[in-house]
């Protein structure tokens, strides 16, 4: 009996032992406050903090597919935030964990708690707005915090769900605009960080949005849009400049011919669009640029942008931000849509009664083609990256900056070690930006000198996220970029180097295009 009191009582000991040590860890684990209720978070290897899977929107499913987001309702009880939130829909590896609810985002901070607001920066993924999530290994924020900045990843809604118009979706709307949901849900995002990130140390009045391929095609049209005003003060965008979206009647016409694909055409349509499953919707437009097109389904919906974003910057009417943007030197072997006839006849076809100067520039007037260039790649590399990419950016910095804005330029030409022969291709950036090399897709060849310009990337990028000017610690100066000059960044094999008017010939003559389009001469 004697041994069985002591076993019990051990018992008990030992079982108030661990519920008092469990009580003591949950006490360790970060809680904070948001408008829809408490959270609790996990510590970093570092002291920081990292809240992940917060919803910051209602699940836009059933009836509010394809609706603009709606704030996320209350809850009760502390939320566990410590796994992240599933992937919007999409095909591709990811598809399988994919979900219509998925309007959630994750939060890094460089301590717990933060003794005084930090810098804020917003991430938004690319994957061509058909593909991508917040919670992909390469972005997680821990590296890019430690350097004293708040770090956000956000999901939106993607392809069919995020950018899909309709006769209907716009006579129900409000505002008489369908699309662009995906771009809401940025804007939504964004609300959120304004409203909320105080709560985890961070400057609500001091925001860097910043995003990747269709994340910077994105987060660069919004600072077209009336809708995003006063939501950021900087942007820094890799690789996807501004561009020039159709109009609401033409995005409407590809989402009858979508409907009709399924069967769905005439009165009551929208009942029976929103009653498929998400499933039978993601087969119907693909996994890709197929449905979504060049604009990667943006539309000039009337809401979220009164006219072209092209036009707008053209016209120095976009937001007074601070804009640090770029590209990477061979970003495409070939153009990501197909081109008809060989690459002179792409150019003729592009460039128009500018195309004999285009041939020229290129070295295409013979009938010979020029040797690849040691850095920037063959002829149609050169030209599929200036076309998508490099000189989109140039004309874009010239815009804004003509305007009276700040901006930086820069572009990204290392060759990671075991991957030379690719040069430095679209995305290839992102991990460096992140310090996650070797992170998902990464290569794992990494060496000491990729280490050092990762350094290099994030003191840039963090340094202008809280100060508006990129300098400070670094090797070497970046300097501001003018219309004139084109002074310039590019991150080199070994390291930062300083230089001044990029493509200058070929994209003056690409800028002299779009101006002439924009406002054709008589």
């Amino acid at each position: 009996m004697r041994l069985i009191s002591l076993l019990g009582a051990l018992i008990c000991i030992f079982g108030w032992g661990q519920t008092a040590l469990e009580a003591a860890s949950a006490q360790s684990n970060p809680i904070v406050s948001v408008s829809a209720g408490k959270l609790r978070g996990s510590k970093t290897s570092d002291g920081g903090a990292v809240f992940k899977g917060i919803p910051f929107a209602q699940p836009p499913i059933g009836d509010l597919r394809w609706r603009a987001p709606l704030s996320a309702k209350s809850w009760t009880g502390v939320r566990d935030a410590t796994a992240f939130g599933p992937p919007c829909v999409q095909g591709g590896a990811m598809g399988a964990k994919s979900s219509e609810d998925c309007l959630y985002l994750n939060v890094w901070t460089p301590a717990w708690p933060m003794k005084s607001p930090a810098a804020v920066m917003v991430w938004i993924y690319g994957g061509g707005n058909f593909a991508g999530a917040a919670s992909d290994p390469t972005f997680n924020g821990e590296n890019l915090a430690r350097h004293g900045v708040l770090l956000v990843t956000a999901n939106y809604r993607l392809g069919v769900f995020g950018f899909f118009a309709h006769p209907e979706l716009t006579k129900e709307s409000p505002h008489h605009a369908s699309g662009n949901y995906g771009l809401l849900d940025q804007l939504a995002a964004l609300h959120w960080v304004h409203d909320n990130i105080a709560r985890f140390g961070g400057d609500p009045g001091n925001v860097t949005i910043f995003g990747e391929s269709a994340g910077s095609l994105d987060i660069n049209v919004l600072m077209a849009s009336p809708l995003s005003k006063g939501l950021f003060q900087r942007v820094i965008g890799e690789s996807g400049p501004i561009v020039a979206p159709p109009s609401l009647a033409e995005a409407e016409k590809k989402g009858e011919k979508v409907a009709a694909t399924l069967g769905i055409t005439g009165t009551g349509a929208l009942a029976k669009l929103r009653s498929l499953s998400s499933e039978k919707l993601q087969k119907a437009t693909g996994h890709g640029l197929a449905f979504l097109g060049p604009t990667l389904g943006v539309n000039i919906d009337g809401w979220v942008f009164a006219e072209s974003p092209l036009k707008v910057f053209a016209a120095g009417h976009e937001q007074r931000v601070g804009l640090l943007l770029g590209n990477n030197s061979q970003e495409l072997k070939r153009p990501f849509f197909p081109i008809a006839g060989g690459l002179r006849e792409a150019i003729e076809k592009q460039y128009g009664p500018l195309a004999h100067r285009a041939l020229e520039l290129y070295g295409l007037s013979g009938a010979t083609e020029p040797h690849p260039d040691p850095e920037l790649g063959s002829v149609m590399t050169q030209w599929a990256t200036d076309s998508q990419f490099r000189c989109g950016t140039i004309a874009e910095l010239v815009w804004h900056t003509r305007a009276g804005n700040p901006g930086y330029e820069f572009q990204f030409s290392r060759a990671a070690p075991g991957r030379e022969a690719l040069g430095a291709p679209h995305g290839s950036e992102v991990p460096y930006v992140f310090g996650t090399m070797g992170a998902g897709s990464g290569t794992g060849k990494y060496n000491e000198m990729d280490r050092r310009i990762s350094e290099n990337i994030q003191g840039y990028w963090t340094n202008f996220a809280k100060t508006g000017d990129p300098n400070g610690g670094n090797p070497v100066h970046w300097p501001i970029f003018d219309p004139a000059g084109r002074r310039y960044l590019d991150l080199t094999n070994d390291g930062p180097v300083a230089k001044e008017g990029l493509r200058r010939q070929i994209c003056d003559l690409y800028t002299e295009m779009l101006e002439n389009r924009l406002s054709p001469k008589p």
